[in-house]
């Protein structure tokens, strides 16, 4: 790949992110994204879309899709993102983003494709029967981020590589078209606390929209009842909770509920042992399950109360799509000259 040597960028400061409208929002998606874009509407210029286009590089029932976008939509309001300080649209609603991202398929090398493991862990043995679309994913990814020159992505470790292909087409789209800092090199945001939450069946499993076992997770959606459900038939062992972060790290389980607790109560995981080691989780699980309601209810009922109103989400992305517009077809016309197309 391209030298990944920083280059002048004279931009202002701004971050993106997205999540795909392919099912249900969990409490990972909340602790490890959605409470973080929240935060960072206050402190950067946001940009956050719903990936409706990066969907389909997989089978979405059409009868679907649309209603799965306004219930990401309205998660990303339960949470607290404000559509008058941050911009919400959905990614098909910005045609400049297939514009762009079809100049970097002619910009980045098949080689770097090649290497994107992501591509192989999702088409399995049977890689000639997945999409084309799902092969370039991580372009039109790229496009995503430049579109709108972002300088900071919130990523996971599974979209790390990802975002440095994006770093390497920018690199060399800037130096093919003989334009020094024209697009950014942007960096991660790494999540922090509650980035990684894993599934209550299973604690070295990442919680996950697809597993089909709907105990593994805390859908945004469900109401105080089965969040405490849920948390009490969260697998365990039969050892109370050490006193020490390193015994802890032995017990994915144990682990893996004291990171909740931690995140949804802010504090540490080791603050967290120093109030619950010795006990065992017939107490500690109690506790988790009635700060897990009291965290999670205000988002699940405010969640239910904007998908009653479908149509002011409509009208929020619509919004939302016309401010994003507004930057991405700037972008787009100054790529298209300095690319030579005609007219531009």
């Amino acid at each position: 790949m391209t030298d990944q040597t920083p280059v002048s960028y004279a931009g202002p400061e701004r971050v993106l992110s997205g999540v795909q409208p392919s099912g249900a929002l969990h409490l990972g998606n909340y602790l490890g994204a959605l409470v973080k874009f929240a935060r960072l509407q206050h402190e950067i210029d946001t940009f956050i879309f719903v990936a409706d286009m990066h969907a389909i590089t997989v089978w979405q029932d059409p009868a679907l899709l649309a209603g799965q976008t306004r219930e990401i939509a309205a998660a990303y309001l339960a949470s607290g993102l404000d559509p008058a300080k941050a911009t919400i649209f959905p990614q098909s609603a910005v045609p400049e983003h297939a514009e762009l991202a079809w100049i970097f398929n002619c910009v980045a090398r098949l080689g770097w494709l090649d290497r994107m493991t992501q591509f192989k862990e999702k088409s399995g043995k049977h890689k000639e029967r997945s999409s084309v679309g799902l092969y370039t994913y991580p372009v039109l990814q790229a496009a995503d981020i430049l579109i709108y020159k972002a300088t900071k992505v919130p990523v996971g470790e599974d979209q790390k590589q990802h975002l440095e292909l994006t770093r390497d087409i920018a690199q060399k789209f800037n130096h093919d078209f003989e334009a020094p800092g024209f697009f950014p090199l942007p960096e991660p945001l790494i999540q922090g606390p509650g980035a990684r939450i894993m599934s209550l069946r299973d604690g070295q499993a990442k919680m996950s929209k697809s597993d089909a076992s709907d105990l593994s997770r805390i859908n945004l959606t469900d109401d105080a009842d089965a969040i405490a459900a849920k948390i009490r038939k969260a697998r365990t062992d039969p050892e109370a909770l050490p006193d020490t972060l390193e015994a802890l790290a032995l017990r994915p389980e144990a682990d893996n509920l004291v990171g909740i607790f931690a995140a949804l109560g802010g504090e540490s995981k080791a603050e967290v042992l120093a109030r619950f080691a010795g006990q065992g989780f017939g107490v500690f699980k109690p506790a988790l399950a009635d700060l897990a309601v009291s965290a999670l209810s205000p988002v699940s009922e405010a969640m239910r109360r904007y998908l009653d109103d479908p149509a002011e989400i409509d009208r929020i992305l619509g919004a939302g799509a016309l401010k994003a517009r507004e930057v991405a077809s700037q972008t787009v016309a100054e790529v298209k000259a300095r690319v030579g197309f005609w007219g531009a």
